[in-house]
């Protein structure tokens, strides 16, 4: 059932038509799931699987973070996450051993961009017609590659179901879980008995006890050391990631001759 949020933006109070929940469509979300588990470097299918798993869930954290100091502040001054990523000559000024050295450098060694998902999101942000939504939805969908980054997870195929599996656990968005589940399914298949799903469960289990990513100040959190970043998201080591890398090893992407999106990201 279509639900429809009445109220406008909580930040800004300039939403003058009420936000409709989109329909969950179960089907379409499983075509696309079984698309990106046929490809997983896929991207556009990623997209389809939020956007059909939505539901209710980005308006409730949207609502979540414009409530907070930083939420706020980001909505007011319209501030986009995605310029400061995009700055590698500004990255690469940051001290050693800070945050933003330890992304540009992951960004570089993985071959890419920081706008890598924008192609690969089409019109997902241009449909919702609040601006503090659309600046929330596109926030969120940076944030994937920095979360890769600071929880410990690769790129690689147990690595990226666990990042979203961490994912679910931060933006209750129903994509991010069935990506998470059925990638760990799909892996356990070629992999038996080898400890996937202990990483999987875990990496929900680290994203149910951290902060609430979402609403950190990762502008300012990127000058500052990663290990104390690390320390004040209260995230704990992915040990059973670690303890499976060889699976990591055997499910390590191909090598991209240009600099192409990482898996999964948005609403």
């Amino acid at each position: 059932m279509t639900s429809t949020s009445k109220a406008p933006s909580p930040a800004t109070g300039t939403g003058t038509e009420p936000y409709v929940a989109p329909r969950l469509d179960l089907v379409g979300a499983w075509k696309a799931l079984r698309a990106l588990m046929a490809d997983r470097e896929d991207t556009t299918q990623v997209f389809k699987i939020m956007k059909a798993l939505t539901g209710k869930s980005l308006w409730k954290q949207y609502q979540r973070f414009a409530k907070t100091d930083v939420g706020a502040r980001i909505i007011a001054e319209d501030i986009s996450l995605l310029d400061t990523l995009m700055d590698r000559e500004a990255l690469s000024k940051l001290p050693e051993g800070s945050l933003g050295r330890v992304y540009l450098d992951f960004m570089i060694r993985e071959g890419l961009t920081a706008d890598g998902l924008v192609d690969a999101s089409d019109d997902t942000l241009s449909r919702f017609n609040d601006r503090g939504l659309q600046i929330y939805a596109g926030r969120t969908r940076e944030l994937h590659d920095l979360w890769h980054v600071v929880t410990g997870y690769g790129r690689d195929g147990l690595g990226e179901y666990c990042v979203v599996g961490f994912s679910y656990s931060q933006t209750k968005s129903l994509g991010f879980a069935a990506i998470s589940l059925m990638g760990a399914i799909d892996l356990t298949r070629k992999f038996p008995r080898q400890g996937v799903f202990k990483a999987v469960r875990q990496a929900f289990r680290i994203g149910r006890q951290a902060a609430w990513l979402p609403a950190a100040d990762w502008e300012a959190l990127l000058k500052e050391p990663f290990e104390d970043v690390r320390a004040t998201l209260k995230l704990a080591e992915p040990t059973y990631y670690k303890a499976a890398a060889h699976i990591s090893e055997q499910t390590l992407p191909e090598p991209m001759p240009e600099a192409q999106p990482a898996l999964v990201a948005a609403e």
